[in-house]
């Protein structure tokens, strides 16, 4: 058979997008052109690569497993393309991060990147770290960048660098006052304002202090930082998040850090590639850019 590149970047594209509608979009074709092109490559491979979903496409079995081959062949001839003109003339990834990297992380690492690559073109998504386990795993994402654990075999974990939570609560807050030192049992009746389940927060929180706090009273659980933040500056309970969160807060003397040593609230921070992805020079300039920092 003889397929081209233009219908294995619609089979990507539809795989990453769900619909024939975005994907034509992102392939700048017309819808016709890429259902077309689409019904060419599955009429050449003999099988269908999708199941159909209403308007929705999604992967069956044969479709997850040349995805991977797919993106490698497209990501080659695009290196070969910009190695034949002597130059990395672009760099296009899609990169994920969490909730606590995107705010206080990212811009800069974003702006520092685009410093020295002024061509590149980054999209960020933005969500928690199983969400982005879920976009990498399904190469909707070329790399993210989490606070949490992933335990997936097609999924690579690279050590970026190391993050630290706290318990915080308002000034106000009893546990503020005591004129001792904190013990566990004191946070036996608090109520606690909390990133949702799914969250690398959260699990750090899971992990670290709910095993000693089997019976912890969860008031509220939220997926902004911020929003849970302001909950607790205002009054209502307190949180365990991470210092880079807090610290706007703690400087304006709306939050404070309690001391608590006997909870192990330091986590690392990882990037998450998929292994059958193919890494071209792109992605791995950005790799290397991240790993410098």
């Amino acid at each position: 058979m003889r397929m081209t590149l233009r219908q294995l970047a619609v089979f990507v594209a539809v795989a990453q997008e769900g619909t024939v509608t975005k994907a034509s979009d992102a392939v700048r074709l017309t819808q016709s052109a890429a259902s077309m092109a689409l019904a060419d490559l599955e009429d050449g491979l003999g099988a269908p690569l999708f199941d159909r979903l209403g308007k929705r496409l999604q992967l069956n079995d044969l479709g997850r497993f040349l995805l991977p081959q797919a993106l490698e062949i497209l990501g080659r001839c695009e290196a070969f393309e910009q190695a034949a003109k002597g130059e990395l003339q672009s760099i296009d990834l899609r990169i994920g991060a969490t909730l606590t990297i995107s705010d206080y992380l990212m811009p800069d690492l974003m702006a520092d990147f685009l410093q020295i690559q002024p061509q590149a073109h980054l999209q960020l998504q933005v969500g928690n770290t199983r969400q982005m386990i879920e976009a990498v795993n399904q190469f909707q994402l070329d790399l993210a960048l989490i606070e949490g654990s992933c335990f997936l075999p097609q999924l690579q974990c690279i050590h970026w660098r190391d993050d630290e939570l706290a318990v915080c609560c308002s000034p106000s807050h009893p546990l503020a006052n005591l004129h001792r030192e904190l013990r566990q049992s004191d946070f036996q009746h608090v109520e606690w304002i909390l990133r949702e389940e799914g969250s690398g927060t959260r699990e750090v929180f899971d992990n670290a202090i709910l095993k000693d706090l089997q019976d912890a009273n969860i008031r509220l659980t939220l997926g902004h930082n911020e929003a849970i933040l302001k909950i607790v500056a205002g009054g209502l309970g307190m949180s365990c998040i991470s210092k880079l969160a807090i610290q706007p807060l703690l400087d304006k003397g709306q939050l404070v850090i309690l001391n608590t040593p006997f909870w192990q609230l330091a986590r690392p921070l990882f990037m998450l590639v998929h292994r059958q992805k193919y890494q071209g020079p792109g992605l791995r300039a950005f790799m290397k850019f991240c790993e410098s920092k």
